[in-house]
C-alpha cells in the first residue's frame, strides 16, 4: 500500500521489496475485478508503475494469467483512480495504458482534456469531495464485484468508515521509518473513529523470513 503521496515512501520501500510481499500483491490483483487507488498513491508509486499482477511479481505472470482464466476474468483488472482535484500527470504509464478516473464535476472537463484517450474520466460527485458510496455503486453497476484497494490512507480510511471493507491483507515489515512534520505513515489518514474503533477478526497468519502476512475479516462489512 502506498503511503501519503509526495512526502512519504511507497509501500514497497517500507516492505523492503520483499519477494513474498510482492507475490501476495500480485495474487490479490489476479483475483480482483478492479484495483482502486487514490491519485496520491499513483504519484507515490511513480511514472512507470502499473497495477497489474505481473507488474508487481513478473516471475508468476503465466500463473496469474492462468488463474484469471480459471476465474473467467479477461485481461488485467481494471485500474480505477480517484482524484477529487484532478492532479494527475497524463504521461504516467498507468494512464497511457488506460484507466478509469473518477473525479468531481468541477474537475471532469479539465481531466478529459488532459488525459490520454485510452483513459476514461467520469464525475461521481457534484461536490468538491467524492463519496465512496458513489464510487462503489458505480463500479457495482459496471459489473466489478471484487474490488481491491491499495490506498492511499485517505481513501482507505473512508472505505473503512463507511463499512465497505470486507477483508484486510496487512504485511508487517521489520523496517522502521521516521518523518518530520505533521503527516504520518498511518494506514488511515483523515478519518477519526472516536470511541468506536473498527474491529476486525484475524483469520490467518503467514511468515516469510522476518515479514508477517496477516489477513483480517470484518463480519459487519457491507
Amino acid at each position: 500500500m502506498a503511503l501519503e503521496g509526495g512526502t512519504a515512501p511507497s509501500g514497497g520501500i517500507i516492505s523492503g521489496r520483499n519477494e513474498a510481499d510482492r507475490f501476495v500483491m500480485g495474487l490479490l490483483r489476479a483475483f480482483a475485478d478492479a484495483v482502486l487507488v487514490g491519485a496520491g498513491t499513483v504519484r507515490a508509486e511513480g511514472a512507470r508503475a502499473l497495477w497489474t499482477p505481473e507488474y508487481v511479481f513478473p516471475v508468476a505472470a503465466d500463473s496469474f494469467r492462468a488463474l484469471r482464466q480459471t476465474l473467467e476474468r479477461d485481461g488485467a483488472p481494471r485500474l480505477v483512480i480517484v482524484s477529487a482535484r484532478g492532479e494527475l500527470d497524463p504521461s504516467y504509464r498507468a494512464l497511457q495504458a488506460g484507466a478509469l478516473v473518477l473525479t468531481t464535476a468541477n474537475a471532469v472537463a479539465r481531466l478529459r482534456a488532459r488525459l490520454p484517450s485510452g483513459s476514461e474520466v467520469r464525475a461521481v460527485s457534484d461536490a468538491d469531495q467524492i463519496d465512496v458510496k458513489e464510487i462503489l455503486d458505480l463500479l457495482g453497476a459496471e459489473g466489478y464485484r471484487r474490488i481491491l484497494t491499495e490506498g492511499g490512507p485517505r481513501l482507505f480510511g473512508q472505505l473503512v468508515a463507511s463499512d465497505r471493507v470486507d477483508e484486510l491483507f496487512l504485511t508487517v515489515s521489520p523496517v522502521l521509518a521516521g518523518q518530520t512534520g505533521d503527516r504520518s505513515f498511518g494506514l488511515i489518514h483523515g478519518v477519526d473513529f472516536g470511541r468506536a474503533p473498527k474491529q476486525g477478526r484475524l483469520v490467518s497468519v503467514r511468515r516469510h523470513g522476518s515479514h508477517l502476512f496477516l489477513r483480517y475479516r470484518w463480519e459487519a462489512a457491507a
